[in-house]
């Protein structure tokens, strides 16, 4: 361990006692044993701190800015797959995962939820007085990541982005001053942590709007390769639906098998009321499918979102956005599929294209309010997660190159089309993605000068190299 970070730890040790952990401790190999890649868990920061209160991260930013030399990652549930985004090479782990009560209001209409919370956590506190939070739909995912890149969720295109259902942030900033942010204080602030990710401080808690909920339709529909352009017709027409049913959340993936070069279709067609066959979906199911391996169940929000964690593997994200046309999808799915055929991909390596829907009616309630851009005169879109996941460290230079190779084949074939969008979401982009530049050069000027006005030294542009930066 390099003597700066030995420095480091020992003068966080001494302001915050036994909070501090080192290898080989348990707490430190269970935060790296958390992170959901591998090449997240394989980083070893020098200490690991874990505080029990926003005093004990104020205390913590009161230290850390003052050495030299001392750089830090920001951690709520690991979730982002990339290695350095939430976990540091010989600098500090500030691992929030302790910081995560929830409580709700006594009108019901609010509820407070630290950000190191995981979504399951939420959904089951919340479940017994029949409210629920805009949050993720997989339950291990931890709160304080998902909101500040946005956050997608099942109630999405009733209420918006997940953000755009905070109330209240409270922050730590760069000097150690514990504030709010909401419409009426820090309000700049407010509507940056809307999409800005960790620019600009810790957010410990986070106040939401409650939605009101009944059981929902939850399930796997499995569908062949040659059903393939049936089914990316019928998502279109969904994503684009004149009269979009705000009942419907789904995402469509085609997993790859790269021993066999076949493709599977899988979605995932939730309803956010207790019917088994809603009308809306009515295309999609129409086609054939595997009927041995489909499913469909009727269950609280708290169930559906409890998913077995996955083993720790290696794992990449990368992200697209495009325009709802059958037509365009039909046509960037075959470009895919052309090229992806003639690479020779270990066999150890699974990939999936996931394409979920990004209607306006969903977009609309966060216009002009959050940082994201994206607004009903985009018209109506879907959001592409490109997912790989492989085993064999041997195949990590293959692995995490065949998202974004394949992603810049398939934007390339969109804007020939004109079907591209410009953006990019933050919690399914690869570091090498322009995310907030993907936001508009409006909102990239307004992220800085907030940046500049909360952390005026640039601590967290300079001390925290994790995340997407504001390149200042």
């Amino acid at each position: 361990m390099p003597s700066y970070a030995v420095s480091c730890c020992a003068q966080l040790a001494g302001a915050l006692g036994g909070r501090v952990f080192y290898p080989g401790d348990q707490a430190y190999n269970n935060t790296e044993a958390s992170y959901f890649s591998k090449q997240e868990g394989l980083v070893t920061p020098s200490c690991v701190v874990l505080p029990e209160t926003s005093a004990d991260v104020a205390k913590f930013m009161s230290t850390v800015t003052g050495i030299t030399n001392c750089s830090f990652a920001i951690k709520t549930q690991g979730h982002a797959p990339a290695a350095g985004a939430a976990n540091i090479q010989n600098g500090v782990t500030l691992d929030l995962s302790l910081l995560n009560s929830t409580s709700i209001s006594e009108d019901h209409s609010a509820a407070s939820v630290e950000a190191g919370a995981t979504w399951e956590s939420v959904y089951s506190t919340l479940n017994v007085f029949n409210k629920t939070i805009n949050g993720g739909r997989n339950g291990g995912v931890g709160v304080g990541g998902v909101t500040l890149g946005g956050g997608i969720s099942y109630y999405s295109p009733q209420v918006g982005w997940t953000c755009d259902t905070v109330v209240n942030f409270e922050v730590v900033l760069a000097s150690s001053k514990i504030v709010n942010a909401n419409a009426t204080s820090n309000s700049d602030l407010f509507r940056a942590l809307k999409g800005g990710g960790n620019n600009f401080g810790i957010v410990t808690r986070i106040d939401f709007k409650t939605v009101s909920v009944v059981d929902v339709r939850g399930g796997h529909l499995f569908q062949s390769g040659d059903k393939i352009p049936s089914v990316l017709t019928a998502l279109a027409n969904i994503a684009s639906a004149k009269e979009y049913d705000v009942h419907a959340s789904i995402v469509t993936s085609f997993v790859y098998n790269s021993t066999s070069k076949e493709w599977l279709a899988l979605s995932v067609p939730v309803y956010t009321l207790p019917e088994y066959n809603p009308p809306f979906y009515n295309e999609l199911f129409s086609i054939d499918n595997i009927t041995a391996e489909s499913t469909a169940s009727i269950s609280s929000v708290s169930v559906l979102s409890n998913e077995a964690p996955p083993p720790q593997v290696y794992q990449a994200f990368a992200t697209s956005t495009y325009a709802a046309s059958a037509e365009l999808l039909i046509n960037i799915f075959s470009v895919a599929n052309e090229t992806v055929s003639l690479m020779q991909i270990p066999a150890d390596v699974t990939w999936s294209l996931a394409f979920e829907p990004l209607p306006t009616v969903f977009t609309k309630h966060g216009e002009g309010k959050n940082v994201l851009g994206v607004s009903a005169a985009d018209r109506d879109g879907l959001i592409l997660l490109a997912s790989t996941s492989w085993s064999d460290p041997n195949s990590s230079e293959i692995a995490q190159a065949l998202g974004p190779k394949i992603i810049g084949i398939m934007d390339a074939a969109a804007e020939k089309a004109g079907g591209l969008h410009r953006f990019k979401y933050l919690n399914y982009a690869d570091p090498s993605q322009s995310v907030l530049e993907s936001y508009g050069d409006e909102n990239l000027a307004f992220l800085r000068a907030t940046s500049k006005k909360y952390d005026p030294e640039g601590v967290f542009q300079k001390k925290v190299p994790g995340g997407f930066k504001l390149g200042l």
